[in-house]
């Protein structure tokens, strides 16, 4: 039913001019803004939505993924531009916020509302 359909998914925010600052000059998105919705471009074609929220709660999980070839250039590039890793007890991060044990090498970090991104490199 579906199957040609290109879905897309979206998430809240408290303050889209803030989330489009972030997401495009921070993170270096294309950002476009129709009817006070941001539409995030991302790399693959694939797009979301941020959308304002009065009583906006943030994301208690990862709502965006960022697969990159080399987590610590994106990570010194990302403390670079001011964005803190995050840090979760018992996920074992190291000194950059990196966590390497099990999985895929992950570190996570917000956006200005509080939602939950990482960027991650597959072994």
């Amino acid at each position: 039913m579906f199957g040609g359909s290109k879905a897309f998914s979206g998430f809240s925010v408290s303050d889209t001019a803030a989330a489009r600052a972030f997401y495009a000059g921070i993170l270096g998105l294309d950002v476009a803004e129709d009817h006070g919705l941001l539409r995030i471009h991302l790399g693959s074609g694939a797009q979301v939505i941020a959308y304002p929220k009065d009583d906006h709660v943030p994301a208690t999980f990862t709502i965006l993924n960022f697969p990159v070839p080399d987590i610590e250039a994106a990570v010194t590039e990302l403390t670079a531009r001011g964005v803190q890793m995050e840090r979760y007890p018992g996920a074992g991060a190291d000194e950059k916020g990196i966590v390497r044990g099990g999985g895929p090498l992950i570190a996570w970090f917000k956006d200005p509302a509080g939602n939950i991104l990482s960027v991650l490199q597959e072994r």
